[in-house]
């Protein structure tokens, strides 16, 4: 019985242009990461919904009051807005029994000029 081939892929060295019409990287890996928490955390609907609220109004709002909209759970609109502060779409403030959030537009500001940059 023949022995079986391995198969072995041709090693392409990195940074290795083959037509030479690629540019350098610019986007730095820790950007992108930071950038991918950033959309993870947009790219559902609930969330999106939460950044609409906070957006129409000036100043802080109640955790319950942002619960007071949706017909799910507290403990999974506190997960939403845990991803939402992870990312730094958010910040959270502690007043006594209650807690308020507000918008931080200038990470929405971050994902907009990297979209438009890729319209470029």
């Amino acid at each position: 019985m023949a022995t079986p081939r391995k198969h072995t892929a041709q090693k392409v060295k990195p940074n290795t242009p083959c037509c030479g019409l690629v540019e350098e990287l610019e986007l730095l890996d820790t950007e992108a990461a930071a950038l991918a928490v950033l959309f993870k955390a947009l790219a559902n609907p609930v969330r999106l919904q939460i950044l609409d609220i906070l957006s129409r109004h000036n100043g802080d709002i109640c955790v319950c009051d942002i619960e007071g909209q949706f017909a799910l759970s507290q403990p999974t609109i506190s997960h939403h807005l845990g991803v939402l502060r992870r990312a730094g779409l958010v910040t959270k403030e502690q007043r006594g029994l209650w807690v308020y959030y507000s918008l931080r537009p200038e990470i929405l500001a971050q994902a907009k000029e990297f979209l438009e940059g890729l319209t470029g």
